[in-house]
């Protein structure tokens, strides 16, 4: 499972604040953290005013990439706010994010033209999000196609077929099901990622809802997830969910992460 560390956020509140104080040490030691937690990639997105993104977009990656040797996943809804920042990457890390919406393609994919970044593909487009299946796989389709012209494999692409709430969609697990299944069937070597709290939106428990979507969007084919490494809880059922669907040999990997303290048993 491929990890992208959710937790350097400027919607976050402390995040916030500590990107307002510049408070470079708060920064680095959440960094660290999920490095030290399994983290393939460390997720920094500004979150801030338009006119001051950039500047702080360009200062959290200095302060992580100081910190840490774990690639950046550089985030922002605005591409031109990702093209500003991206030459200030000192290695290939992800890009979060392109769709069919607006100019992203066109301005993010040319960044990957000879060089072994990777992308997260949203399947959405200047309508939103759309409710079904089949428009999902095919803006997928659309953003592949484009990325190939940019000699851009669809192993270096995350397509992320936007999970809708449980509590506003029933249906909405089983499509993200069908979804991996035919966007696989099409481009077997690309990633499958989801942002995995979407699914528990509006209702309560939702940790406990949360893993439970994990364990079976794990067994469904997503290898990709945008998710806190540090919880523990969450950490422990990708270990799990490997090991029972016979991805982890003898549960080696299971038993060394609960050696390492990396998975715990919850408390009665």
């Amino acid at each position: 499972m491929i990890i992208i560390g959710e937790k350097i956020n400027g919607t976050i509140p402390a995040i916030r604040g500590a990107i307002e104080k510049r408070d470079a040490k708060f920064i680095a030691e959440c960094a660290i953290k999920q490095e030290e937690a399994g983290a393939d990639f460390i997720d920094v997105c500004a979150g801030t005013a338009p006119e001051l993104e950039i500047e702080a977009l360009k200062w959290l990656m200095e302060v992580v990439q100081n910190a840490t040797e774990t690639p950046l996943c550089i985030d922002s809804p605005n591409p031109r706010v990702i093209e500003a920042a991206f030459k200030y990457a000192n290695k290939p890390g992800l890009i979060n994010s392109v769709s069919d919406e607006g100019e992203k393609c066109e301005v993010l994919l040319p960044l990957m033209d000879g060089n072994t970044w990777e992308v997260i593909g949203l399947t959405c487009n200047n309508k939103g999000i759309p409710c079904d299946v089949q428009t999902k796989v095919d803006i997928a389709k659309i953003m592949v196609d484009k990325a190939a012209k940019f000699g851009i494999t669809p192993d270096r692409i995350h397509i992320d077929p936007c999970v809708m709430a449980l509590s506003t969609n029933n249906d909405s697990l089983l499509n993200f099901t069908r979804e991996i299944s035919e966007i696989r069937a099409l481009y077997p070597t690309i990633h499958i990622t989801a942002g995995l709290s979407n699914i528990s939106f509006g209702l309560p428990a939702r940790s406990l809802m949360n893993k439970t979507f994990l364990a079976l969007a794990i067994q469904a084919g997503m290898d990709s997830a945008v998710m806190d490494p540090t919880n523990q809880d969450m950490m422990g059922t990708i270990f799990a969910a490997y090991a029972l669907l016979g991805k982890d040999k003898y549960c080696r990997a299971y038993s060394k992460a609960f050696r390492q303290g990396k998975i715990t048993i919850p408390e009665k």
